[in-house]
């Protein structure tokens, strides 16, 4: 069912390789006689929007009562989609360490596809204060990084450590949640 919370998502899917693009070639800003900092500008923005729509996506479902099914897919696949995107770009550019941003990938996509298979299932796996966490600080430490600030590095292994321990607390509560739906 096609809402305003999924059309965000979609739409949050539309700007992940239009920033991934913007990461990539700077060049089309230099060579156009705007100072390399444009692209920094423009990829940063690009992100900023694409993750307020996360936010609001979210907030409209469910103050609305839109919670899909196909919203509990996408939602989730849309933001791995930008924070993917943003990563993999920064790392190509030499802007995050190669080894930080597999650890954060692979967690992602092995936890969404554990997520993907409990919604299927009709699991109810709540998202942890721990991996609101983990976004929160994944998108600080892109932003820093799509800027060029001090700190991004450090921020970046900060979003490597709670990636992992939310991901790990994400799997137990999924164990869990087996567990009982087999008890019944």
């Amino acid at each position: 069912m096609l809402n305003l919370p999924n059309t965000l998502a979609f739409f949050r899917i539309l700007l992940a390789p239009l920033m991934f693009w913007v990461i990539l070639n700077p060049d089309a800003f230099t060579q156009n006689g705007f100072h390399i900092t444009w692209s920094y500008y423009t990829a940063a923005l690009i992100f900023v929007l694409a993750s307020v729509t996360d936010f609001f996506d979210g907030y409209i479902a469910r103050e609305w009562d839109q919670m899909t099914m196909l919203g509990a897919i996408i939602d989730p696949l849309a933001d791995k989609m930008l924070t993917i995107a943003a990563f993999l770009g920064l790392m190509m550019v030499g802007e995050a360490n190669a080894w930080a941003i597999y650890i954060i990938i692979i967690r992602e996509l092995f936890i969404t596809g554990i997520r993907t298979v409990a919604v299927s299932e009709g699991l109810d796996i709540k998202a942890s204060w721990s991996g609101k966490v983990k976004t929160v600080i994944q998108m600080i430490a892109i932003g820093f990084l799509l800027m060029h600030w001090p700190l991004g590095e450090e921020l970046l292994w900060l979003a490597v450590a709670l990636t992992l321990y939310s991901g790990f607390e994400y799997l137990w509560g999924f164990r869990k949640a087996i567990l009982k739906d087999n008890s019944l």
